[in-house]
Protein backbone atom coordinates (compact mmCIF):
# COMPACT_ATOMS: atom_id res chain seq x y z
CA UNK A 1 0.00 0.00 0.00
CA UNK A 2 1.09 3.77 -0.68
CA UNK A 3 -0.22 6.69 0.21
CA UNK A 4 0.89 10.10 -0.53
CA UNK A 5 0.57 12.44 2.30
CA UNK A 6 0.51 16.52 1.45
CA UNK A 7 -0.84 19.90 3.56
CA UNK A 8 -2.40 23.12 2.97
CA UNK A 9 -3.00 23.02 -0.10
CA UNK A 10 -5.41 26.30 -0.10
CA UNK A 11 -7.52 26.28 -2.79
CA UNK A 12 -5.25 23.95 -4.96
CA UNK A 13 -7.01 21.27 -4.53
CA UNK A 14 -6.53 19.53 -7.57
CA UNK A 15 -2.78 19.48 -7.32
CA UNK A 16 -2.11 16.68 -5.26
CA UNK A 17 -3.93 14.50 -8.01
CA UNK A 18 -1.64 15.99 -10.37
CA UNK A 19 1.84 15.37 -8.11
CA UNK A 20 0.20 11.86 -7.83
CA UNK A 21 -0.06 11.53 -11.41
CA UNK A 22 3.32 12.69 -11.89
CA UNK A 23 5.06 10.59 -9.78
CA UNK A 24 3.08 7.16 -10.76
CA UNK A 25 4.06 7.74 -14.21
CA UNK A 26 7.87 8.38 -13.10
CA UNK A 27 8.50 5.73 -10.67
CA UNK A 28 5.95 3.21 -11.69
CA UNK A 29 4.49 2.43 -8.39
CA UNK A 30 0.90 2.97 -7.64
CA UNK A 31 -0.97 5.50 -5.31
CA UNK A 32 -3.72 3.89 -3.70
CA UNK A 33 -4.95 6.97 -1.92
CA UNK A 34 -4.23 10.60 -0.69
CA UNK A 35 -4.59 12.01 2.98
CA UNK A 36 -4.56 15.46 3.38
CA UNK A 37 -4.07 17.64 6.37
CA UNK A 38 -6.31 20.25 6.48
CA UNK A 39 -6.59 23.71 5.01
CA UNK A 40 -8.18 22.88 1.63
CA UNK A 41 -9.95 25.92 1.16
CA UNK A 42 -12.51 24.45 0.95
CA UNK A 43 -14.96 27.45 -0.13
CA UNK A 44 -17.64 26.62 -2.68
CA UNK A 45 -19.33 30.21 -2.02
CA UNK A 46 -17.17 32.98 -2.21
CA UNK A 47 -19.39 35.11 -0.27
CA UNK A 48 -18.03 32.53 2.58
CA UNK A 49 -14.84 33.24 2.27
CA UNK A 50 -12.60 34.28 5.10
CA UNK A 51 -10.33 37.57 5.26
CA UNK A 52 -6.66 35.45 4.79
CA UNK A 53 -8.26 33.73 1.99
CA UNK A 54 -9.94 37.12 0.40
CA UNK A 55 -6.37 38.77 1.38
CA UNK A 56 -4.47 35.89 -0.79
CA UNK A 57 -7.29 35.55 -3.45
CA UNK A 58 -6.83 39.25 -4.77
CA UNK A 59 -3.56 37.99 -6.39
CA UNK A 60 -3.95 34.29 -6.86
CA UNK A 61 -6.65 32.56 -8.43
CA UNK A 62 -5.73 29.39 -6.99
CA UNK A 63 -6.98 29.99 -3.75
CA UNK A 64 -10.58 29.66 -4.91
CA UNK A 65 -9.59 26.26 -6.83
CA UNK A 66 -12.53 24.26 -4.68
CA UNK A 67 -14.83 27.09 -5.68
CA UNK A 68 -14.01 27.00 -9.69
CA UNK A 69 -13.18 23.50 -10.19
CA UNK A 70 -14.51 21.28 -7.87
CA UNK A 71 -18.48 22.52 -6.91
CA UNK A 72 -19.23 21.98 -11.03
CA UNK A 73 -18.42 19.21 -13.22
CA UNK A 74 -15.76 20.10 -15.52
CA UNK A 75 -15.26 17.19 -18.57
CA UNK A 76 -11.32 17.69 -18.68
CA UNK A 77 -10.98 17.61 -14.82
CA UNK A 78 -13.85 14.78 -14.58
CA UNK A 79 -11.89 12.66 -17.07
CA UNK A 80 -8.32 12.91 -15.79
CA UNK A 81 -9.94 11.67 -11.90
CA UNK A 82 -11.80 8.96 -12.91
CA UNK A 83 -8.53 8.12 -15.23
CA UNK A 84 -6.75 8.46 -12.03
CA UNK A 85 -8.66 6.84 -9.48
CA UNK A 86 -7.63 7.78 -6.35
CA UNK A 87 -9.62 8.99 -3.09
CA UNK A 88 -8.07 12.13 -1.46
CA UNK A 89 -9.36 12.06 2.24
CA UNK A 90 -9.19 15.52 4.51
CA UNK A 91 -9.05 16.74 7.66
CA UNK A 92 -10.70 19.89 8.28
CA UNK A 93 -8.32 23.15 8.33
CA UNK A 94 -8.79 26.69 9.64
CA UNK A 95 -9.63 28.15 6.66
CA UNK A 96 -12.73 26.05 5.08
CA UNK A 97 -16.31 27.22 4.76
CA UNK A 98 -17.03 25.25 8.21
CA UNK A 99 -20.90 25.49 7.73
CA UNK A 100 -20.75 24.18 4.08
CA UNK A 101 -18.79 20.97 5.86
CA UNK A 102 -21.08 20.85 8.98
CA UNK A 103 -24.38 20.86 6.95
CA UNK A 104 -22.49 17.42 4.88
CA UNK A 105 -21.26 15.83 7.90
CA UNK A 106 -24.80 16.17 9.31
CA UNK A 107 -26.10 14.82 6.25
CA UNK A 108 -24.00 11.78 6.96
CA UNK A 109 -24.45 11.10 10.60
CA UNK A 110 -23.67 7.16 9.79
CA UNK A 111 -20.01 7.79 8.17
CA UNK A 112 -16.55 8.21 9.49
CA UNK A 113 -16.15 10.49 6.19
CA UNK A 114 -18.01 12.41 3.98
CA UNK A 115 -17.10 13.93 0.45
CA UNK A 116 -17.40 16.94 -0.17
CA UNK A 117 -17.00 17.79 -4.24
CA UNK A 118 -19.08 16.99 -7.54
CA UNK A 119 -16.90 14.23 -8.04
CA UNK A 120 -16.85 12.02 -5.02
CA UNK A 121 -13.44 12.20 -5.08
CA UNK A 122 -12.67 14.57 -2.16
CA UNK A 123 -13.49 13.24 1.70
CA UNK A 124 -13.34 14.89 4.64
CA UNK A 125 -12.75 12.83 7.92
CA UNK A 126 -14.65 13.15 11.30
CA UNK A 127 -12.54 14.16 14.00
CA UNK A 128 -11.33 11.33 16.69
CA UNK A 129 -13.01 8.53 14.85
CA UNK A 130 -11.32 5.11 14.32
CA UNK A 131 -10.61 5.08 10.24
CA UNK A 132 -8.85 2.62 7.88
CA UNK A 133 -7.90 2.35 3.92
CA UNK A 134 -8.05 -0.69 2.33
CA UNK A 135 -6.11 -2.73 -0.66
CA UNK A 136 -5.51 -6.12 -1.35
CA UNK A 137 -3.32 -7.15 0.62
CA UNK A 138 -3.07 -3.96 3.37
CA UNK A 139 -5.26 -2.14 6.26
CA UNK A 140 -4.16 0.86 7.08
CA UNK A 141 -5.68 2.29 10.57
CA UNK A 142 -5.58 6.03 11.16
CA UNK A 143 -7.50 9.45 13.22
CA UNK A 144 -7.88 12.45 11.93
CA UNK A 145 -8.34 15.31 14.19
CA UNK A 146 -8.95 18.77 12.08
CA UNK A 147 -9.28 22.45 13.11
CA UNK A 148 -7.15 24.29 15.27
CA UNK A 149 -6.24 24.27 19.29
CA UNK A 150 -6.91 27.59 21.20
CA UNK A 151 -6.15 28.50 24.53
CA UNK A 152 -8.59 31.28 24.87
CA UNK A 153 -11.54 29.38 25.13
CA UNK A 154 -13.22 30.70 21.81
CA UNK A 155 -16.09 29.03 19.80
CA UNK A 156 -15.74 30.20 16.29
CA UNK A 157 -15.54 26.98 13.74
CA UNK A 158 -12.09 27.27 13.06
CA UNK A 159 -11.49 25.96 16.43
CA UNK A 160 -12.08 22.46 17.77
CA UNK A 161 -15.60 22.26 18.58
CA UNK A 162 -17.02 20.92 21.88
CA UNK A 163 -18.79 17.71 19.96
CA UNK A 164 -15.03 16.90 18.64
CA UNK A 165 -13.78 17.19 22.03
CA UNK A 166 -16.52 14.41 23.14
CA UNK A 167 -15.26 11.94 20.45
CA UNK A 168 -11.34 12.64 21.03
CA UNK A 169 -12.00 11.83 24.48
CA UNK A 170 -13.75 8.83 23.61
CA UNK A 171 -10.83 7.51 21.52
CA UNK A 172 -8.40 8.22 24.77
CA UNK A 173 -10.09 4.99 26.16
CA UNK A 174 -9.44 2.87 23.25
CA UNK A 175 -6.46 0.22 23.76
CA UNK A 176 -5.78 -0.03 19.90
CA UNK A 177 -2.77 0.63 18.02
CA UNK A 178 -2.66 3.09 14.96
CA UNK A 179 -0.61 3.29 12.02
CA UNK A 180 -1.17 6.72 11.72
CA UNK A 181 -2.61 10.34 13.15
CA UNK A 182 -3.23 13.26 10.80
CA UNK A 183 -4.01 16.46 11.94
CA UNK A 184 -3.97 20.28 10.93
CA UNK A 185 -2.79 21.50 13.89
CA UNK A 186 0.52 20.64 16.23
CA UNK A 187 0.24 19.39 19.56
CA UNK A 188 0.84 22.15 22.51
CA UNK A 189 4.17 20.63 24.15
CA UNK A 190 5.90 23.61 22.89
CA UNK A 191 6.49 26.38 24.64
CA UNK A 192 5.38 28.91 21.30
CA UNK A 193 1.83 29.17 22.93
CA UNK A 194 0.16 27.55 19.84
CA UNK A 195 -1.29 24.10 19.40
CA UNK A 196 -3.98 21.73 19.93
CA UNK A 197 -4.03 20.17 23.47
CA UNK A 198 -6.44 17.03 22.37
CA UNK A 199 -3.78 16.37 20.30
CA UNK A 200 -1.59 16.03 23.19
CA UNK A 201 -3.74 13.72 24.74
CA UNK A 202 -4.21 11.60 21.64
CA UNK A 203 -0.28 10.88 21.26
CA UNK A 204 0.17 10.58 25.11
CA UNK A 205 -2.37 7.83 25.71
CA UNK A 206 -2.70 5.60 22.38
CA UNK A 207 0.16 4.78 20.29
CA UNK A 208 0.89 5.75 16.60
CA UNK A 209 3.66 5.15 14.33
CA UNK A 210 3.15 8.32 12.72
CA UNK A 211 1.97 11.34 13.11
CA UNK A 212 1.58 13.79 9.98
CA UNK A 213 0.41 17.31 10.30
CA UNK A 214 0.71 21.05 8.84
CA UNK A 215 -0.64 24.75 9.85
CA UNK A 216 2.90 26.02 11.48
CA UNK A 217 4.61 27.32 7.94
CA UNK A 218 7.51 25.55 9.73
CA UNK A 219 9.41 23.55 7.17
CA UNK A 220 9.52 19.97 6.98
CA UNK A 221 10.82 18.04 10.10
CA UNK A 222 10.68 14.57 11.38
CA UNK A 223 11.46 13.76 14.93
CA UNK A 224 10.68 11.43 17.78
CA UNK A 225 7.14 12.68 19.50
CA UNK A 226 7.99 13.43 23.18
CA UNK A 227 6.53 10.25 23.66
CA UNK A 228 8.92 8.00 22.72
CA UNK A 229 7.28 6.27 20.15
CA UNK A 230 5.56 8.02 17.51
CA UNK A 231 7.40 9.49 14.52
CA UNK A 232 6.13 13.36 14.14
CA UNK A 233 5.94 14.69 10.65
CA UNK A 234 5.71 18.22 10.02
CA UNK A 235 4.55 18.04 6.43
CA UNK A 236 5.53 21.48 4.38
CA UNK A 237 2.86 23.14 3.27
CA UNK A 238 1.86 22.52 -1.09
CA UNK A 239 2.48 26.12 -1.28
CA UNK A 240 4.63 27.76 -4.07
CA UNK A 241 7.78 29.78 -3.02
CA UNK A 242 8.66 33.00 -4.25
CA UNK A 243 10.83 31.33 -7.30
CA UNK A 244 7.40 29.59 -8.31
CA UNK A 245 8.69 25.77 -7.10
CA UNK A 246 7.31 23.58 -3.98
CA UNK A 247 9.69 23.36 -1.08
CA UNK A 248 11.46 20.08 0.10
CA UNK A 249 9.00 17.95 2.57
CA UNK A 250 5.80 18.64 0.68
CA UNK A 251 4.76 15.55 -0.96
CA UNK A 252 5.63 12.43 1.53
CA UNK A 253 5.04 8.75 0.51
CA UNK A 254 4.11 6.51 3.27
CA UNK A 255 4.52 2.80 2.74
CA UNK A 256 3.08 -0.01 4.26
CA UNK A 257 4.03 -3.59 3.27
CA UNK A 258 4.02 -6.98 5.30
CA UNK A 259 2.71 -4.64 8.10
CA UNK A 260 5.65 -2.80 8.21
CA UNK A 261 5.63 0.87 7.44
CA UNK A 262 8.12 3.74 6.08
CA UNK A 263 8.20 6.78 4.33
CA UNK A 264 9.85 8.73 1.17
CA UNK A 265 10.21 12.29 1.10
CA UNK A 266 9.61 12.78 -2.14
CA UNK A 267 12.83 14.19 -3.93
CA UNK A 268 12.33 17.86 -5.65
CA UNK A 269 13.44 17.10 -8.74
CA UNK A 270 10.09 15.54 -9.44
CA UNK A 271 8.00 18.27 -7.66
CA UNK A 272 10.00 20.78 -9.69
CA UNK A 273 7.93 19.74 -12.62
CA UNK A 274 4.91 20.92 -11.47
CA UNK A 275 5.69 24.89 -11.12
CA UNK A 276 3.16 27.79 -9.98
CA UNK A 277 3.33 28.89 -13.95
CA UNK A 278 2.79 25.44 -15.37
CA UNK A 279 0.85 22.92 -13.37
CA UNK A 280 -2.51 23.87 -14.57
CA UNK A 281 -1.69 22.94 -17.96
CA UNK A 282 0.43 19.78 -17.41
Amino acid sequence: MNIAIFSDIHGKILLPFKLVDLYQKETGNTIDFILQCGDMGAYPTIENLDKATIKHAQYDRDELGFHDNFTKKDPSIQSFLDQLNINMICVRGNHEDHDFLDQLENENPQSSMFPIDVYGKVFVCKSGFKQKLETENETLTFVGIGRIGDRKGRSEKRFIQDYERKTVKKLLTTKDIFDVLITHDKDDSSQRGYGMSEIRDVLDNIIFHYHFYGHTGEPFKQETDVNGITQSIKVKELEFNDTGILEKGCMIILTKENGEIGIEIVDQKLTNRMTKYNWKIQ
